[in-house]
């Protein structure tokens, strides 16, 4: 993981400038001059956690340019392909969406929905303290 982290940072250089031009450039027109260099932010936010964790982790054979295919092989990571949550959640998500264009209780809804599903899906594999 060292190539990653700074292809988002590199993100944080990209973007703010870029809204700083824009917003000189349209004459302060308030959505892109707030969206993007949020966007920005979005971007040093994912490089920052990338970063992190890339100083955790021992070097993948992604990293090692001398590196065999088969050194890659194996599990990639945990996948619960019988899980309901994902589904929660996009139940949720188009609740929401649908409550932009319907009515804004519909989209509460959705919202306790999408909370109920997401701790449900990152719990659901917890053995901690209240595990059954």
């Amino acid at each position: 993981m060292k190539v990653e982290p700074w292809l988002f940072l590199g993100g944080i250089l990209f973007f703010i400038p870029i809204g700083l031009v824009y917003a000189w450039w349209s004459g302060g027109e308030p959505v892109g001059t707030v969206g993007i260099p949020l966007v920005g932010g979005l971007v040093g936010m994912i490089g920052g956690y990338l970063f992190l964790v890339a100083r955790r982790i021992d070097p993948r054979p992604e990293d090692d340019p001398e590196a065999l295919i088969a050194e890659g092989a194996g599990d990639q990571g945990v996948y619960s392909p019988w899980s309901w949550w994902p589904i929660t959640i996009a139940a949720a998500g188009a609740l929401v969406f649908t409550g932009a264009a319907i009515g804004w209780w519909i989209a509460y809804i959705g919202v306790a929905l999408g909370v109920i599903g997401l701790v449900g899906w990152v719990f659901e594999f917890s053995r901690g303290q209240h595990a059954h």
